[in-house]
C-alpha cells in the first residue's frame, strides 16, 4: 500500500531555514509526480510546489524564490527545502502522490515560524 511519511518540521523564527523530507513506499517513486501541500488553522489546504518525473518544478507565487522542491528517486525521497521563512509559512506541510487514481496524503509535519 502507498506510504508516505514526513519529517524535518519544527519550530523557527522568521528568516530562518527548514527541510522537510517525505519517504514514500508502495508505489515506483521514480514515474510519478510528487506535490507538497500546507494547510494553515483556518484555511484550506494549498500546494506549495510540485515535481515531475523529470524533475521540472512549479512553485506557488507565495514561496517563489524562498522555498525548493527536490526529489531523489534512489531514496524514494521528495524534499523541501524552505528559507527566509515568514510568520505566514505556518502551517501543516503534506506530502501527496495522486497513484491508481486516488489522492495519497502523508500525515503531516508542523512548522511553525514565531519569533
Amino acid at each position: 500500500q502507498v506510504q508516505l511519511v514526513e519529517s524535518g518540521g519544527g519550530s523557527v523564527q522568521p528568516g530562518g531555514s527548514l527541510r522537510l523530507s517525505c519517504v514514500a513506499s508502495g508505489f515506483t517513486f521514480s514515474r510519478y509526480a510528487l506535490k507538497w501541500y500546507r494547510q494553515a488553522p483556518g484555511k484550506e489546504r494549498e500546494l506549495v510546489a510540485a515535481i515531475s518525473t523529470g524533475g521540472n518544478t512549479n512553485y506557488a507565487d507565495s514561496v517563489k524564490g524562498r522555498f525548493t522542491i527536490s526529489r531523489d528517486n534512489a531514496k524514494n525521497t521528495v524534499y523541501l527545502q524552505m528559507n527566509s521563512l515568514k510568520p505566514e509559512d505556518t502551517a501543516v506541510y503534506y506530502c501527496n502522490v495522486f497513484y491508481g487514481w486516488n489522492n495519497y496524503w502523508g500525515q503531516g509535519t508542523q512548522v511553525t515560524v514565531t519569533s
